[in-house]
């Protein structure tokens, strides 16, 4: 069977849109991944944003916590209060939120911590946390805060 000229002309045009068809998928799916990457972008910072707004009001509860007088350790209210810590504490971690490590002792690391003091006199090949100013907290591993800590040398 010989093929007409019409006939090629068909077969080139259907070939023409289906490559034009391919492209427009492929297209649209990148589009698709990029648009779904914003907006885990838009919602990781909207979510970073308010988190930096409440760790001010976390600082300060657990600074009234930690200098309750002790004759108010049988306090309802007292104990109220350190229960809204540990409520504040579980909400941040179903928040994929955890605090970062910076107990004295552990190993200074300036993605997490940001060393405010530095012991000059200490000696030693090792920078460590000798103390926790103010808490650090990470989201989903990346440090939302940096802790605030004292250095010295081991």
């Amino acid at each position: 069977m010989v093929k007409s000229k019409k006939q090629d002309e068909l077969e080139q045009q259907v070939a023409e849109l289906t490559a034009d068809l391919q492209r427009t998928r492929a297209d649209f799916e990148n589009y698709r991944k990029r648009v779904d990457s914003e907006k885990t972008a838009a919602r990781e910072a909207g979510q970073t944003g308010a988190i930096l707004k409440l760790l001010p009001v976390i600082d300060n509860i657990e600074r009234a916590v930690a200098h309750a007088p002790a004759d108010l350790a049988d306090n309802k209210w007292a104990q109220g209060v350190v229960g809204l810590v540990k409520n504040l504490e579980k909400s941040l971690g179903a928040l994929n939120v955890r605090r970062i490590d910076a107990s004295a002792g552990t190993v200074f690391n300036p993605e997490f911590h940001e060393a405010i003091q530095f012991d000059e006199d200490a000696e030693g090949e090792h920078e460590v946390v000798a103390e926790e100013l103010q808490a650090g907290y990470t989201l989903n591993g990346q440090p939302v805060r940096p802790a605030m800590v004292k250095v010295t040398r081991q």
